[in-house]
């Protein structure tokens, strides 16, 4: 009797389709379930949601286009300053401050990624890590605009849910959960987007074969510059709804190099360079710790996440996320196919080739037989030519 699995599915077919929506489904129902937990829970996952938002931002730049980043912490608090500044100091409408907040990440990920036009690798690691160390310093500086060292503190009457919602401020941990989770879809739907575009590929020749992707017309300055912008701004992003969540900000406290080092485990743990690995990192980092504190009353609580971290690593190196395809695929295989191509205007036809003039008085047969005729007469002057010399011959 012979075995059935793999099951093999098309890519963009009927069945395919269906799958993609049924797993969309699964997750919209886990996220209806999970906002009727109470605050408490509902501010952790708020928190893990937005450590997803993060690591996805972070894995454009580390998993698809290979540019190692320690310092998105910096990221995460510029973008949670910018917020906590419009708003407290400014009045702004949280939920408005996304926009300014997402353009200047993006231009200060510009900045950042002009490093790695010449540098790779842990170079490009040490500057950013600079970045990140530095953030904190550079924000107690400035205590007048940011707080310095006392933090940022905006009134809970600025950021309470809009009267639209429908929701109390005795609720008002749903709204900020739902900001969260909704933030987390987009970019979700805008990463595996991107990643499957022709920019995505451009992006993944760039991490595996830079002289490659260059000698097939890859530009590696802007590809390198705009992914690690694009990826400052996603995390940014996630600061953003940090502030508004938390409001009260300190860079001491939230926004130093910890939590790069959170986000990169995070990345490692889910999967990287893959859809869904910075949901279940971003899950991971947060409540793995949590479960673990308990133990020894928190004493070896960091113990505990290094040895199932080190584990985890030696199990399945690909992540959790890796780990579930390739079981997976002992039961299920998706088909890949090549991209539709557009269709092709037709060529236009040739135009007729126009007839030969006639001699008057003759037929058009009788030109085209003394045409062949002549064609098929030897030159006179080759004979000649080719023709030994009575003279000479003997």
């Amino acid at each position: 009797m012979t075995s059935t699995l793999p099951v093999l599915i098309r890519e963009r077919s009927a069945a395919h389709r269906g799958l993609q929506i049924g797993g969309i489904a699964v997750l919209t129902g886990l996220a209806v379930y999970a906002s009727t937990l109470n605050q408490f829970r509902l501010g952790q996952l708020t928190i893990a949601l937005l450590y997803a938002t993060a690591i996805a931002g972070l894995n454009l730049a580390t998993g698809y286009t290979g540019q190692l980043s320690i310092g998105h912490s910096a990221f995460f608090g510029l973008g949670a300053y910018t917020t906590g500044i419009l708003v407290a100091s400014h009045n702004w409408n949280p939920l408005l401050t996304l926009i300014p907040a997402a353009v200047l990440c993006f231009a200060v990920g510009l900045v950042v990624g002009l490093p790695s036009l010449r540098i790779r690798g842990i170079n490009l690691a040490l500057v950013t890590l600079a970045l990140g160390v530095a953030f904190p310093e550079l924000i107690d500086r400035f205590p007048g605009l940011t707080g310095g060292q006392i933090g940022l503190n905006i009134s809970i009457f600025q950021l309470l849910p809009p009267h639209w919602t429908g929701i109390s401020i005795a609720d008002r941990g749903v709204y900020y959960y739902w900001l969260a989770a909704f933030l987390l879809g987009i970019v979700l739907v805008l990463c595996a987007t991107l990643t499957r575009s022709r920019a995505g590929l451009a992006m993944k020749a760039t991490r595996d074969r830079e002289v490659a992707a260059a000698a097939m017309g890859v530009n590696l300055a802007w590809t390198k510059m705009a992914v690690f912008g694009l990826s400052g701004a996603i995390t940014g992003l996630a600061g953003c709804i940090f502030a508004i969540y938390l409001g009260s900000l300190s860079a001491d406290a939230s926004f130093t190099l910890t939590l790069s080092i959170v986000l990169i485990t995070g990345l490692v743990i889910g999967g990287v360079a893959t859809t869904l690995g910075p949901v279940i990192g971003g899950l991971a980092v947060y409540f793995v710790p949590y479960w673990t504190q308990n133990i020894r009353q928190g004493e070896a609580s960091e113990l505990i996440f290094g040895v199932i971290l080190i584990a985890l690593m030696f199990v399945m190196p690909e992540g959790l996320v890796g780990l579930i395809t390739r079981l997976s695929r002992r039961i299920l295989r998706i088909d890949p196919q090549p991209p539709d191509r557009p269709d092709r205007p037709a060529r236009p036809a040739r135009p007729a080739r126009p007839a030969r003039p006639t001699r008057p008085g003759s037929r058009p047969d009788d030109i085209d037989a003394a045409h062949a005729d002549e064609g098929a007469k030897p030159d006179s002057r080759k004979t000649r030519l080719s023709s030994p010399d009575p003279g000479t011959a003997g």
